[in-house]
């Protein structure tokens, strides 16, 4: 029976434990469900990173592994990204002649990315989240890394718009820890003055939502921001939210760019890898896209 190319996920560089481990149990989840695809992960893009991708890469080809198809753990396919994860891949490849990778997709906001989004608002929210009245007075700022690039950050916007379709909020307003505006404060701004219109004399209140995969330091700095403008405004209630996280609805949405990304490449599937040419398929089909060429184009974490 021929072994199937290697599943290696490859998520946006931390310095922080808590994320390793969180990418840790989401190779566990994936292993467990799918036993018969070798699977690993590590981060790139930062030299410091706990869990590297090249160890991911280098324990992967103990394994056996011949060929890999790279999913990136990313929220939004544009920003400062393609460029470090090409590079890492090809430092990899170069201790290992023959081995042979193709890129998928990002995940992005993925139906059901929206649905663990969902359950961090209801979890934070208590009970009584889903009742109509409930929602009708909740404000949500759904908050993202921040890049230069403006697709990266159109991204957030998107995910904003679905998430609030249907869902009976009074509004999901968008905000940014760095680079891109509006800034927090000024997200939670906007949130309190539609939470006031909303609300109708009953008291509003904010949902600080993380649109992150994993702890680290971003979301320390969101706290911050959050934690500061709150007590500039002691009158409004903010709750806060939990990050994505390692959920079951992850890990099905990273085998379904796998198994798109080995369908659709030659090398895979017994053809080059972009990650924005396969970031663009993805939205198109809700699929993704070795060795073949990567070329240094631009793309985003998150």
């Amino acid at each position: 029976m021929t072994t199937p190319p290697a599943l290696l996920i490859a998520g946006h560089g931390t310095r922080d434990e808590g994320g390793a481990e969180a990418l840790r149990a989401l190779v566990r989840v994936l292993g467990e469900r799918h036993p018969h695809v070798p699977v690993a992960g590590g981060f790139f893009g930062h030299p410091a990173a706990p869990l590297p991708l090249g160890d991911a890469v280098d324990g992967l080809v103990e394994r056996g592994a011949t060929r890999l198809a790279v999913i990136p753990l990313l929220l939004a396919p544009t920003g400062p990204v393609p460029e470090a994860l090409p590079s890492a891949l090809e430092r990899a490849a170069e201790r290992h002649p023959g081995l042979g990778y193709a890129c998928g997709a990002e995940l992005g906001p993925h139906p059901k990315v929206l649905e663990v989004l969902e359950r961090r608002l209801d979890e934070a929210l208590g009970g009584g989240a889903r009742r109509p009245e409930d929602r009708a007075r909740t404000t949500v700022l759904l908050v993202g890394r921040g890049a230069a690039d403006p697709y990266a950050n159109a991204e957030v916007a998107r995910a904003a718009r679905l998430l609030w379709e249907g869902r009976g909020f009074a509004g999901v307003e968008t905000a940014f820890v760095s680079q891109a505006a509006p800034d927090v404060p000024t997200g939670l701004d906007r949130c309190r003055a539609l939470a006031a219109a909303a609300a109708a004399g009953r008291p509003g209140r904010i949902v600080v939502l993380p649109y992150f995969f994993f702890p680290g330091g971003l979301l320390e700095r969101l706290h911050m921001q959050a934690e500061g403008w709150a007590a500039a405004h002691p009158g409004a209630e903010v709750i806060g939210a939990e990050v994505i996280g390692p959920e079951a609805e992850v890990a099905e949405v990273v085998m379904e760019r796998y198994r798109a990304t080995v369908a659709g490449d030659a090398l895979l599937s017994d053809a080059s890898c972009g990650c924005r040419a396969a970031a663009e398929d993805a939205r198109e089909t809700d699929g993704a896209a070795g060795r073949t060429a990567l070329p240094a184009t631009d793309a985003g974490e998150r």
